[in-house]
């Protein structure tokens, strides 16, 4: 159960091994982002615009779902009324560059959580480092899965959302390249972080920063946010809003009992 002294290294010494993390996962990026390079023209094509052509998966598997339930042609896409285009000089360059980067982070994300463990294991005892592997498994497959639950579920939503509001029949909308790389950036990331939350939960439950007692009491106020989330990335629709929230919310209860399971732990240890 013993720690490694990490009184031994001096400030500098944890400054040196933070900045050969921050090299080494940079580097893991660039080789995957140059893989991403590889495979541009399907990436982009098939991937990136998916989203904004009618056919793409998501569309097409609510439109079924919306027959067998008895909704007939409700939720069913068959036009996205909206252009991208591009306004800047550099801009396609620019896309193009960062969305390799982008591509390359998401898949070189379980070698930078091993990174990050390497980081911090000095500070664990014994028995915790040899949970790495279940740390980097789980931790890795909660982010793509929250990858996933981006692409195929907050981006087509959004795309949904905003091509099919307008104001007036007079004003087209005529998006621009930048505002839907964005979107998708902002949506892939930030729902991947967003799985990580039971994670996140487990190491601020360890250091005391976070009790089950809190989650449920801030429960209802996480309830509200999602819903609130799911109503401004989905269509006016109940069927819509729920398949956003609910993996939202399980996501929360998750985190609650993970933060009852460690503490139990610590009790016992005490």
């Amino acid at each position: 159960m013993a720690k490694k002294n990490i009184n031994e290294m001096s400030f500098l010494d944890h400054l040196e091994d933070l900045r050969w993390l921050l090299v080494r996962s940079t580097i893991a990026v660039i080789i995957m982002a140059f893989i991403a390079y590889l495979f541009s023209d399907y990436l982009f094509d098939t991937v990136v615009f998916g989203p904004t052509r009618p056919s793409f998966f998501t569309y097409v598997y609510f439109c079924e779902l919306s027959h067998s339930l008895g909704f007939a042609e409700s939720i069913c896409i068959t036009e996205m009324p909206f252009i991208i285009q591009n306004t800047e000089m550099e801009g396609q360059v620019n896309v193009f560059i960062w969305m390799c980067i982008l591509f390359g982070f998401v898949l070189s994300f379980p070698y930078i959580l091993w990174e990050v463990w390497k980081f911090i294991s000095p500070a664990l005892y014994d028995n915790e480092k040899k949970n790495a592997k279940i740390f980097i498994f789980f931790s890795s497959l909660l982010f793509f899965l929250g990858v996933v639950f981006g692409y195929f579920v907050v981006i087509p939503m959004s795309v949904n959302f905003v091509a099919t509001f307008t104001i007036s029949p007079t004003v087209l909308n005529q998006f621009t390249l930048d505002s839907y790389i964005g979107m998708v950036k902002t949506s892939i990331i930030a729902s991947g972080l967003f799985f990580e939350l039971p994670i996140i939960i487990y190491f601020l439950s360890k250091l005391g920063l976070v009790t089950p007692n809190f989650l449920r009491t801030y429960r209802k106020y996480a309830i509200v946010l999602v819903l609130i989330i799911a109503a401004i990335v989905t269509p006016p629709d109940v069927v819509s809003q729920t398949i956003v929230a609910i993996p939202m919310l399980l996501i929360y209860e998750a985190s609650i009992f993970i933060s009852v399971f460690v503490a139990k732990k610590e009790k016992e240890k005490e």
